[in-house]
């Protein structure tokens, strides 16, 4: 099993839309970064845990947990002219993007905001916090995914 941390800006797509959604899943699409693209399509299996981190927030904070539940499939949006994730140079002969789905597991009850997770320890090495990060879909270490699901449990 493995460790990742999605971002989402909230005003376009928040953990209560995921928890809204039927079955409370989703596709997670509209990556548009190699690196993120790489990790989703190569790494991401079913059963692999995520922890969702609302970006572009007031302050950017993990807000709660999902998991894979299906691995890479094409990115559909990048063939829709209309899409704000329309790519012309992708086509379903020839799929340039992806995109997994996703199940909630939970919403913390209290979100972990971006100045809490830099005083926290066991996140020293953090993907998120290291200078100049900006990647939508990064891996997450074992001990740093439960740190903050403790953390969010009130037990640290």
């Amino acid at each position: 099993m493995k460790y990742w941390l999605l971002k989402t800006e909230p005003n376009a797509y928040s953990i209560q839309d995921l928890a809204n959604e039927k079955k409370k899943t989703t596709c997670w699409d509209g990556v548009r970064n190699y690196q993120a693209r790489n990790f989703m399509r190569d790494e991401m299996k079913i059963g692999d845990r995520v922890l969702i981190y609302h970006s572009n927030a007031n302050p950017p904070a993990v807000v709660g947990t999902a998991s894979i539940v299906k691995e890479a499939y094409p990115d559909h949006t990048a063939w829709d002219p209309k899409d704000k994730h329309y790519d012309p140079k992708s086509s379903e002969e020839n799929p340039r993007w992806i995109m997994v789905d996703i199940k909630l597991e939970q919403i913390f009850a209290a979100e972990i905001p971006l100045p809490t997770l830099r005083e926290m320890k066991p996140l020293a090495e953090m993907e998120l916090l290291r200078k100049g990060s900006r990647l939508s879909v990064q891996p997450v270490r074992k001990k740093e995914f439960d740190a903050i699901v403790k953390k969010a449990s009130g037990k640290l």
